[in-house]
């Protein structure tokens, strides 16, 4: 089990090949009791917590542009387990962001609803890989992202332009994945859209779209490795 990823650095993804293993991460399986303990309290504090399904990775290697490692499916509880001990070795986090790019030029991130794990944090929309995001047992970023935006913001990534290649940045928290999608709209018109899907959205996942229009915005509760992308971003718009 291998994680060789250089910590805070941007890095350029030409390949991806993640793939899912059926059998039981050993994670999960060794610290069972633990992950137990830790859902009842996780719960106690936020009873609209759900144990679902999403998976962790056993290995993670970068080498060339190509991004290659394994994952497995487990139990939510269980990555919050792995929250508390990010420094396990063998385990670790992966997500995917896809960041919308207004046709003015502004970066669209959101910010999370009072109810969620991350309440009031600001990011791109975004979430764990789960099963569903494998094809053929091999993940599928496209398709993770685009469920990710839809779900949250109501923004449908097939009307956007992406661009060729992914980058990565490796986090305490995991390793974000990432990739620029160019939409037509303005930046007014792409939050004007959100904040529909958010009124029409019985139990909203976010509380409002934030723009972020250059290198120098950062907004109250921005994520640690956000002006990271975000300078990256601009260096390069």
């Amino acid at each position: 089990m291998s994680f060789n990823l250089p910590a805070n650095v941007i890095l350029p993804v030409d390949r991806i090949d993640v793939r899912l293993n059926p059998a039981s991460h050993p994670f999960e399986r060794d610290n069972a009791e633990a992950i137990a303990a830790g859902w009842l309290e996780h719960q106690a504090g936020n009873p609209a917590l759900f144990d679902g399904t999403m998976v962790l990775l056993s290995s993670l290697t970068y080498d060339g542009g190509v991004l290659a490692g394994v994952c497995h499916e487990v139990r939510y509880s269980t990555f919050l387990h792995w929250r508390r001990h990010p420094q396990t070795p063998g385990a670790h986090h992966a997500f995917a962001h896809a960041m919308p790019v207004s046709g003015d030029g502004a970066l669209v991130a959101i910010r999370m609803a009072a109810h969620t794990l991350n309440a009031g944090k600001v990011y791109f929309a975004a979430g764990s890989f789960e099963p569903i995001d494998f094809v053929d047992g091999q993940v599928d970023m496209h398709r993770n992202m685009a469920r990710e935006v839809m779900e949250e913001t109501g923004l449908d990534l097939d009307a956007a332009v992406p661009e060729a290649r992914h980058h990565l940045i490796s986090t305490p928290g995991g390793v974000v994945i990432f990739r620029r999608y160019r939409f037509s709209q303005s930046a007014d018109e792409i939050a004007a859209q959100v904040q529909a899907h958010i009124d029409t959205d019985p139990e909203p996942e976010i509380s409002e779209a934030v723009l972020i229009r250059d290198a120098s915005m950062q907004p109250v509760g921005m994520m640690s490795y956000m002006p990271a992308l975000v300078g990256w971003h601009f260096a390069r718009a």
